[in-house]
């Protein structure tokens, strides 16, 4: 068997350092060709002669491009970036189709749901349940939000990730992208698209079929299972943990998420479903720099959510109206980088 050529985007990050633990462990099924970080010229290394697949795992808009070009070089893609289909999502559907062998979800809830929607015909399906840790604020008490530290905030209780995601985890802003990525990749409306709390991240999503069935797919929290089953989109044995269910231990679902809690996440679905795509982009640059904000200490936690807004309410519009291209993407996403950057002088 001749191993796939991979190239990995972000090879530094949380993502990218726990491919390489899945490719040590098939170096029969996977080679690493390129590698590059944020900055470096992603297209030519996600366009490259001598890959086969493309592994998009920069955080941010930065991967877009890179996701774009991949496939229409004929790539495929194991995608890890949440903002490439939170403002380009259209785009990348109408050259991939959605989820599938060439568009190969890599968060551990999208790739739950590949497994679960195996065999399954989507007219069969109901609604689908993404579930959410709560982050590390899920038990804090509402009055000490405005006061918690981003040392704090980094902490998450079950998954290790990368700075921009945790913090994303603490807002909720991170599960709001994936029903927006939810969305994208099956094709489904966002009314039948559910969020529910659930602390243990062992049930990672849920499927409910017409007559009332539902099927769950668990996992330990570890991401190199997902990331895994992109790479080679199959089963095979590999470096993740294995469940123990003869270990005691509860799985609880808390209900949807506390708007009061989670700001973030309801600015997020209620952008999402005005089906407004550019107040998306700009909320999505706004969240890149609240995050950078608050990590900074110049921001409070309680503070992310109104950055949020005014990121959507700078280029937000009626919905309809032609899809914005990549160029207009871009332009979207440097006005408002450019407004909140100046806004922030202003107040500082």
């Amino acid at each position: 068997m001749t191993p796939t050529r991979l190239a990995i985007l972000g090879a530094a990050g949380s993502i990218g350092r726990q491919a390489l633990d899945v490719v040590e462990a098939h170096p029969d099924r996977l080679r690493v060709t390129r590698t590059g970080h944020r900055g470096d010229d992603l297209v030519a290394l996600a366009t490259a002669h001598d890959v086969d697949l493309v592994l998009v795992a920069t955080p941010g808009i930065a991967g877009l491009d890179a996701t774009i070009a991949a496939l229409e070089a004929g790539k495929r893609v194991a995608l890890a970036n949440k903002e490439v289909l939170v403002v380009g999502g259209h785009l990348v559907r109408a050259l991939s189709g959605g989820a599938g062998e060439r568009l190969r979800p890599v968060d551990s809830e999208h790739c739950a749901l590949w497994q679960c929607l195996a065999g399954v015909r989507m007219e069969d399906v109901a609604r689908v349940t993404l579930t959410a840790s709560g982050g590390a604020f899920r038990d804090t008490p509402l009055d000490e939000l405005g006061s918690v530290t981003p040392e704090r905030a980094l902490r998450h209780p079950t998954w290790r990730m990368g700075p921009k995601v945790t913090i994303d985890s603490a807002t909720l802003v991170n599960k709001g992208y994936e029903v927006i990525e939810t969305h994208w990749l099956y094709g489904l409306p966002y009314d039948r698209i559910d969020v529910v709390i659930h602390p243990e991240s062992v049930v990672h999503a849920l499927v409910e079929l017409v007559d009332g069935s539902v099927v769950a797919q668990l996992a330990e929290p570890d991401m190199r299972l997902p990331i895994q089953y992109a790479l080679l989109w199959d089963h095979a044995p590999g470096p993740a943990r294995r469940l123990d269910l003869t270990r005691t231990r509860d799985l609880r679902f808390r209900g949807p998420p506390d708007p009061e809690r989670y700001p973030c996440l309801d600015l997020v679905l209620a952008t999402a479903r005005g089906r407004d795509r550019r107040a998306l982009i700009g909320l999505s640059a706004a969240d890149e720099i609240a995050v950078d904000r608050f990590l900074a200490g110049d921001l409070p936690f309680s503070g992310i959510a109104d950055i949020l807004r005014r990121g959507a309410e700078l280029v937000g519009g009626p919905a309809g109206g032609d899809p914005p291209s990549l160029a207009e993407i871009h332009a979207v996403d440097r006005a408002v980088r450019l407004a909140l950057s100046d806004a922030a002088v202003a107040m500082g």
